[in-house]
């Protein structure tokens, strides 16, 4: 089970913490995503990160804004948001994986989303 938390509404510029708890199995066997879905749009990969936290990578709009990060002992993952633009508006999802993925399909388990609202 995965957990989302941490959206809202937030203006231009700022910031914005999510988090993605999870529960059932061993966390760190995961690869952990985040993907959106903006109003309208189709749902669009963000960044994921392997189950060791070495490894991370971005979607081109997230790059350089966004930051990835997971903590095992604590069976979470984060993204942090900073410098959001209203573009960034979305529903936000988590979603575990066994191999590393940047398509949707290769994401087995997925939270509830959590929303996140970008005002200009």
């Amino acid at each position: 089970q995965l957990v989302e938390s941490g959206g809202g509404l937030v203006q231009a510029g700022g910031s914005l913490r999510l988090s993605c708890a999870a529960s059932g199995r061993t966390f760190s066997n995961y690869v952990m995503g985040w993907f959106r879905r903006g109003l309208g749009t189709e749902r669009e990969f963000v960044a994921n990160i392997h189950g060791s936290g070495v490894y991370t990578n971005y979607a081109a709009s997230a790059k350089g804004r966004f930051t990835i990060s997971r903590d095992n002992a604590k069976n979470t993952v984060y993204l942090q948001m900073n410098s959001l633009k209203p573009e960034d508006t979305a529903v936000y999802y988590c979603a575990a994986a066994t191999v590393w993925s940047v398509g949707a399909s290769g994401y087995a388990y997925w939270g509830q989303g959590t929303q996140v609202t970008v005002s200009s």
